[in-house]
């Protein structure tokens, strides 16, 4: 299970940062159901932090980094991902707090993500 969530997140932090320059510092990554959720801290490059310094830029920001991070996952989800947690990607649910660099994100797949011996959450 363990080197499963690593290389999910290993997936989100090269996507990142291909798209925005800079990948998140760390990645909180659990399994519930058909869901993987990742937190993800420290994602902000110094001018996101620049431009986010007035409320109309933290608007930008954050509605960039929304709809960018949608816009990709709605095309397809990244290389090997499926095949990874072995189920189909439906949809992804992304929101952005900038005051503290923190993004989260709901993977919704077609079915339960499951490994071998029980499920990827370590239960059985």
């Amino acid at each position: 299970m363990a080197k499963k969530i690593h290389d999910f997140n290993d997936m989100i932090r090269k996507l990142r940062k291909e798209l925005f320059g800079k990948g998140p510092e760390r990645i909180h990554t659990v399994v519930v159901d058909n869901m993987i959720i990742s937190t993800l801290y420290g994602n902000l490059t110094p001018t996101e932090v620049f431009i986010a310094g007035t409320p109309e830029g933290k608007e930008m920001v954050h509605a960039a980094r929304t709809r960018m991070i949608q816009n990709v996952y709605q095309q397809a989800p990244p290389e090997g991902m499926e095949e990874l947690v072995e189920a189909k990607f439906l949809h992804l649910f992304s929101d952005f707090k900038l005051e503290e660099d923190i993004a989260v994100s709901v993977f919704l797949f077609d079915r339960t993500i499951e490994l071998k011996g029980g499920k990827a959450d370590g239960t059985k």
